[in-house]
């Protein structure tokens, strides 16, 4: 293991990583102990007792945060004609058929999300090898595939987010920022849990929602108490 910085080691210092915390605890420690000179996100880690090996099991969706994560969005359409005028009356940048995809092919990043008309999507599906192991290819579930563009661009600048387990069964979302009220951070994180509620595998045995970490970016993660899992088990 590599040598400590001094903020890790003040961190480590203060809080006992072998201990579980309220979700208010939690908070006012990431804030506490946040040294840095920009404002951190505030991430959650929900470890789920699911087999990833099985398809049906497999989380992926979405879900409208009260008071949003914070984050400004950077969106890829794939349109034309009205519906490429409507994104680029909302500011969207990079909107585009063949254009835009030979852009993301020559290695253009700077997108969070990508959503594309049904129309375009024989063109996006040829990007899979680039956009699907980074979780970005748009998927009709998650709202990223419409007629609509301008009303799911919306939707996500207003606080909706998307979620996927990764390989190991594990949900990373960010729900707030640092300068967040608490309240907002907690509300933000049940409305999370309560819709996680609604996409438990019907034939799954055993605890769902094993843990939940939270943390900021460049802090260190805590482990939330079982009150605030039993919300949702």
């Amino acid at each position: 293991m590599g040598k400590l910085t001094k903020r890790m080691d003040l961190m480590l210092k203060n809080i006992n990583l072998k201990n579980q915390f309220s979700i208010e605890d939690a908070i006012n420690n990431l804030k506490t102990l946040s040294k840095v000179k920009f404002i951190e996100s505030i991430d959650i880690s929900i470890n789920l007792g699911i087999n990833t090996k099985k398809t049906e099991q497999n989380i992926r969706g979405n879900v409208s945060l009260p008071y949003g994560n914070g984050k400004k969005i950077k969106f890829a359409v794939f349109a034309s004609g009205k519906e490429a005028i409507k994104a680029k009356e909302l500011g969207i940048e990079l909107i585009g058929m063949n254009d835009l995809s030979k852009k993301i092919t020559n290695g253009e990043k700077n997108f969070d999300i990508v959503i594309s008309t049904p129309e375009a999507m024989d063109i996006v599906s040829k990007l899979g090898p680039i956009l699907g192991p980074k979780g970005l290819m748009p998927n009709p579930k998650l709202g990223t595939i419409t007629n609509n563009v301008s009303k799911i661009i919306k939707k996500i600048c207003n606080g909706q987010i998307n979620f996927r387990n990764d390989k190991n069964g594990i949900i990373h979302v960010s729900i707030g920022r640092i300068n967040f009220e608490n309240n907002k951070i907690k509300e933000n994180l049940q409305t999370l849990l309560k819709i996680l509620k609604k996409y438990k595998p019907t034939q799954l045995k055993g605890n769902y929602i094993k843990k939940i970490y939270i943390s900021s970016t460049m802090g260190i993660s805590m482990e939330i108490t079982k009150d605030c899992m039993n919300l949702i088990n």
